[in-house]
C-alpha cells in the first residue's frame, strides 16, 4: 500500500519574550502563529473499520493538536524559566494563561517541543512526518522526522 502524507493547518495567537535577547523581541510581544502538521502512514484497508481509506481521521489529528498545543497556548504568554526575577512579576495577577518553559520560547524551540507532544499521541501506524511553524508571514521554522532520527 502507498504511504500517504496528511497535513492540517492550525492558527493561534501567543505572546512571548526572549530573555537575554539583543533585539526588540526581548520585550513581551505577540504573534499570529500558523502551524502545519504533517503525518504519514498507509490508508486503513480493513473494510470493517469506520476509518476505511484514511491514514488518520483529520478530526482526530485536530483533537490531538488542539489538546497538546492550540488550546493551551492560544492567547497565552510564554516565558523562559531563566527570565530574571520571574517569580516577582506577579504573572498570575496579570494573565490567566501563561506558561514558564524550560527553554527560550523561540520558534525553533517551540517546534521541537510540539513535535514531541504530537508524536506521543498519534495512533499506531501513523508517524509525524513534519511540522512548519510560521511566527510571521515571512518567518518560519521547520521540523522533519528524517532529520531527527
Amino acid at each position: 500500500m502507498a504511504k500517504i502524507r496528511l497535513t492540517k493547518e492550525f492558527h493561534f495567537e501567543m505572546a512571548h519574550a526572549l530573555w537575554n535577547y539583543d533585539g526588540l523581541c526581548k520585550n513581551i510581544h505577540g504573534h499570529s502563529y500558523i502551524l502545519f502538521v504533517t503525518v504519514i502512514g498507509e490508508p486503513i484497508t480493513d473494510k470493517s473499520n469506520p476509518k476505511l481509506g484514511m491514514v488518520m481521521d483529520f478530526g482526530d489529528l485536530k483533537g490531538i493538536v488542539a489538546e497538546e498545543i492550540v488550546d493551551q497556548l492560544d492567547h497565552a504568554l510564554v516565558l523562559s524559566k531563566d527570565t530574571p526575577d520571574i517569580d516577582q512579576l506577579n504573572i498570575p495577577q496579570m494573565f490567566d494563561r501563561f506558561f514558564v518553559m524550560d527553554y527560550q520560547p523561540t520558534c525553533e524551540n517551540m517546534i521541537a517541543d510540539f513535535a514531541e507532544r504530537i508524536k506521543n499521541r498519534l495512533p499506531q501506524g501513523v508517524e509525524l512526518h513534519s511540522l512548519k511553524l510560521h511566527e510571521t508571514a515571512t518567518s518560519f521554522a521547520e521540523w522533519y522526522a528524517s532529520d531527527n532520527e
